[in-house]
């Protein structure tokens, strides 16, 4: 049971309590932005971005019975771009390579042990929680051999290497390893209870395209200062800022997930600039025609009027539902269509929240796909 689930029921709880209470008195850092990886500086991105065969026919809506509009719910529409700031669930394995050794001979004491997307939790029953704490725990190891406890796909296993004295005369094990990332991306949305959500898909690792497993993570206020415009071939991007200092704090990541990051809002007043509550639609309810993504991408929070070509309800990947395309002059002037960056952005249709940007097609940047807000709305 996730986080936002057991706060429900807990809110449930509550509400039961209250009315039978009242009967008896009698009355939620690296160099590409692909696959929805984070960047390890402040002119970072999230938007995905993708190679597609576009061609393929949508599916239109059907009707609407009584009983699915009532799954529908109100939320504050984003829009907002926002600073994201994770750590991982341990030390995060990115790969393994040769070091030299101080004797000159090249070696790789890891290779073949420790693999790609593991995570390192502890060295001989020392926690680790940092790349500093183990490299500390591997430069004590006096050329013997350490334990370390390691998560591997949900996985506890237990594996032995030997570091190697390097040419500085330190004791290396040959990891690559990381265990925090930062970008920028876009707001989606904010409930009543104070959960949001964004991104529309996961942050994985841009080296090993597994999605990261987080202990911690943190929302700050962002702001764009520049626009790289997209091109045919080569997708555009956002840079920013972000503003790390507490007041600018907007919330907390409490989950990284298939269908975006979610967790509870802290600076409502800096995630929402449009206090207007919106309904959500069902995926039923979409249609191919025209549409709206609300984002910010010139210091100002506003919509830009774009065509959803296809209505995917079928579709095996979570992330990509809608085909999307940009038509607006303004945005099209600004931005060449999606770039990364916007991923989250809001899309609205017939006045209400029907799904987010998630990807940005590499051969045509005014096109693009969109999450169904069904599936990123629980």
């Amino acid at each position: 049971m996730n986080v936002r689930e057991k706060y429900r029921r807990f809110v449930c709880a509550l509400l039961i309590i209250g009315v039978l209470s009242l009967a008896l008195c009698g009355a939620a850092v690296f160099q590409d932005a692909g696959s929805g990886a984070l960047k390890g500086n402040s002119n970072s991105e999230l938007t995905d971005s993708v190679s597609v065969d576009a061609a393929q026919s949508g599916i239109t809506g059907t009707s609407v019975t009584a009983d699915q509009t009532s799954d529908r719910k109100q939320v504050y529409v984003g829009g907002t771009p926002i600073g994201i700031y994770l750590e991982t669930d341990g030390v995060y394995v990115v790969d393994t390579g040769t070091i030299t050794a101080r004797d000159g001979s090249s070696c790789c004491p890891s290779e073949n042990i420790v693999q790609s997307g593991d995570y390192i939790l502890a060295v001989d029953g020392e926690e680790v929680n940092t790349k500093e704490e183990l490299i500390s725990c591997l430069s004590q190891c006096d050329g013997n051999s350490v334990v370390l406890d390691v998560d591997r796909q949900g996985e506890q296993i237990s594996l032995k290497i030997t570091p190697v004295l390097d040419s500085d005369g330190d004791y290396r094990a040959g990891i690559w390893v990381r265990n925090d990332t930062q970008g920028i991306g876009t707001l989606t949305w904010v409930d009543e209870e104070g959960y949001f959500g964004a991104l529309g898909h996961g942050i994985s690792d841009v080296d090993t395209a597994g999605l990261l497993e987080i202990e911690t993570g943190t929302l700050y206020s962002a702001e764009v200062v520049s626009i790289v415009k997209g091109e045919a071939g080569t997708p555009g991007e956002l840079s920013g800022i972000i503003h790390y200092s507490g007041n600018c704090q907007i919330g907390i990541i409490e989950e990284n997930e298939e269908n975006g990051i979610f967790g509870r809002v802290t600076g409502f007043s800096l995630a929402i600039e449009d206090e207007t509550l919106i309904e959500t639609a069902l995926k039923s309810e979409v249609e191919k025609g025209s549409a709206t993504i609300r984002c910010t991408v010139d210091g100002t929070c506003r919509d830009y009027e774009i065509e959803i070509r296809e209505v995917r309800t079928n579709s095996g990947d979570i992330n990509k539902g809608m085909v999307i395309e940009v038509t607006d002059p303004e945005l099209l002037a600004l931005t060449g269509g999606i770039v990364q960056g916007m991923s989250g952005s809001p899309i609205l249709q017939n006045g209400r929240l029907v799904g987010a940007v998630t990807h940005v097609f590499v051969n045509d940047p005014t096109k693009g796909y969109g999450i169904f807000i069904e599936d990123m709305i629980i």
